[in-house]
């Protein structure tokens, strides 16, 4: 049986779909016309212009500009079965959880759009000669923009509310579930070097934290979307406690242990820029070494803050059976 989450105070069932008190149309075209189906339009057109702009010149090159290739195309091709399945009602006959996918892709999707937003202007457009090419990949990032603010107000209209029975990844502690993988895969990204970490065992603990943690969301992740938290040995509730608690605990070590041998020289770590030859150079496309490992850095911190989050925010949630 699915497992819904709540407030401590449990009062009402919620029917919308949009989050906005609005009754739920399914399987007619007036779904489009309701505030949620207009915004998913929007975040179609938006990643549709957005990846149309940058093919029409060839205006990506390297991995970065893949992966916002990748991001436009994926957001634009997710978003458009959510219309169709919600379109022609199928919700019933969808692989997944209709009751938590939407909201987790639309989660992952605004992630997804901001760090492409983020990173194609940074590590591309800057580099193009005026032309062209450099307009349509300053407009392509603008509607990137739009496509990340227009998921994020999904997100912002579908989330729970105090009271409301809802699936568990529209809970807090479900979308810093979302926040805490995608982090991961963040840090993975900059950790692609062996030679940053295989130097030091406390840094491969580091690493080895950082995996164990993304696994454990995952896994929280896929048992919520394909409703199978009954599975678990142990009931679900003692399962989300122990996962968050588990991962403050080891994130609490590599917020230490990554600093300390990366930058201290004590521990033969590289305490200021300048001195790693890899940063000497303006590349494009490229992370010099310092920076990867300043990166990892921060981003443990905010993975430590999402699942020291997570841990109170799950102690909040009552957990029903429907």
């Amino acid at each position: 049986m699915p497992v819904t989450v709540t407030r401590t105070t449990v009062t009402t069932t919620m029917s919308s779909s949009s989050g906005l008190g609005s009754p739920a149309i399914v399987g007619s075209p007036r779904a489009l016309t309701q505030p949620l189906g207009l915004l998913r339009l929007l975040q179609l057109l938006c990643t549709c212009v957005a990846f149309s702009l940058v093919a029409s010149v060839g205006a990506w090159t390297g991995i970065m500009g893949n992966w916002s290739m990748f991001t436009w195309c994926f957001c634009f091709s997710v978003t458009l079965i959510i219309l169709v399945v919600e379109l022609c009602g199928l919700q019933s006959r969808f692989p997944l959880s209709w009751r938590n996918f939407p909201i987790t892709y639309a989660c992952y999707a605004a992630l997804f759009c901001l760090s492409a937003s983020i990173i194609y202007p940074t590590t591309f457009v800057q580099f193009l000669s005026h032309g062209r090419s450099r307009d349509h990949a300053i407009a392509a990032t603008a509607f990137s923009c739009i496509a990340c603010v227009a998921y994020a107000t999904e997100v912002a209209w579908t989330r729970a509310r105090p009271g409301e029975i809802t699936g568990y990844m529209a809970t807090v502690p479900g979308l810093l579930k979302v926040l805490e993988t995608f982090v991961a895969c963040i840090i993975f990204a900059f950790i692609s070097s062996p030679s940053l970490y295989q130097h030091q065992p406390a840094l491969e603990w580091c690493v080895a934290v950082y995996s164990i943690c993304f696994i454990l969301a995952a896994v929280a992740i896929l048992l919520n979307l394909g409703d199978c938290t009954n599975m678990l040995p142990i009931s679900f509730p003692s399962f989300l406690s122990g996962l968050a608690l588990l991962s403050v605990l080891l994130y609490a070590t590599a917020i230490v242990l990554w600093p300390l041998y990366q930058f201290s020289e004590k521990h033969g770590g590289q305490p200021r820029r300048s001195g790693d030859a890899s940063c000497g150079a303006r590349h494009t496309y490229y992370v010099c070494a310092w920076d990867c490992r300043l990166a990892v850095a921060i981003l443990t911190a905010v993975n430590l803050l999402a699942y020291l989050a997570d841990l109170v925010y799950s102690a909040r949630l009552v957990f029903v059976r429907v």
